[in-house]
């Protein structure tokens, strides 16, 4: 089974302590109100600022950021911005918009730096008792030096599955996606539940069908704002449709030619679907 690369492992070496010098060019990671300043490389493409100077003595506003680690060995870092940033150069734009719109190196580690730089902003009091936290050294975690409490970002299990039968697959239409949208089922793992256990869970909760034959198929960093999305294909093992009426609205069988609009290739959704096509389509 082919499956798609969301993983920058193989270029990218995580790390939490800065270079000593800061004579380096660097990636620079910025989000101004939740969206990354970006320069505009020609009419379609973007690229975050690699520079070798640190922004920060240039934008007072822009808070301590945080080292990343090396992308081919550049150091890459992400930092807020406190309020707009007026500079004509850059243009803030949205994550989830950007998907083939930076280099899909830079996209993985984009999502990366939101995912941390959400944590780290909801995480400045200690949760156990109130005392504001302080940033480990050695470590990607926030700590407490009241209660010694550490706080360590935060990431959501969640699975999603292709429910197969023969030539057809099943679809389901949520009340937020848009008109005659469909994709495939999802759902978030609960305490003490296997993420196989998950996939029947949620099968059976949303459109009350059996499965079998569940196998893993691909994972997905989904930085929206801090999930793990994990996708699986299984079989069905019977039932009839029967939506819940609130996560989903309407679900039914659809073959390879008959697909209403379903996700593209920013989500691991939209490769399962595709996936299938690929090997039931004539």
């Amino acid at each position: 089974m082919e499956v798609p690369e969301f993983d920058i492992g193989r270029h990218f070496e995580p790390g939490v302590t800065p270079p000593s010098t800061a004579d380096e060019t660097a990636w620079w990671f910025v989000f101004c109100e939740r969206r990354l300043l970006l320069r505009r490389l020609d009419v379609h493409m973007f690229q975050p600022p690699c520079q070798r100077h640190d922004p920060r003595p240039v934008a007072s506003r822009i808070g301590e950021p945080h080292f990343l680690g090396r992308l081919a060995g550049v150091p890459c870092y992400a930092a807020d911005i406190d309020g707009q940033f007026p500079c004509p150069a850059f243009e803030a734009r949205g994550l989830y918009g950007l998907h083939n719109r930076l280099r899909a190196d830079l996209y993985l580690l984009a999502g990366r730096a939101f995912q941390i730089l959400e944590w780290d902003r909801k995480h400045r009091f200690c949760g156990r008792c109130g005392t504001p936290t302080q940033r480990a050294i050695a470590q990607r975690a926030r700590v407490c030096p009241h209660c010694e409490l550490s706080l360590f970002p935060r990431l959501t299990p969640a699975m999603m599955v292709l429910v197969k039968h023969g030539r057809q697959l099943l679809l389901a239409h949520s009340p937020r996606f848009p008109e005659g949208f469909y994709s495939v089922l999802a759902g978030f793992a609960e305490p003490g539940e296997t993420l196989e256990a998950c996939v029947r869970r949620e099968v059976r909760e949303e459109v009350a069908l059996e499965v079998t034959n569940i196998r893993y198929f691909a994972s997905q960093p989904w930085p929206f704002p801090h999930s793990l999305m994990v996708a699986y294909t299984a079989d069905y093992a019977g039932g009839e449709i029967r939506v819940d009426g609130k996560e989903i609205l309407h679900a039914d069988w659809f073959t390879p030619e008959t697909l209403p609009a379903v996700p593209g290739e920013i989500s691991i959704a939209g490769h399962l679907i595709q996936w299938f096509v690929d090997a039931h389509g004539d």
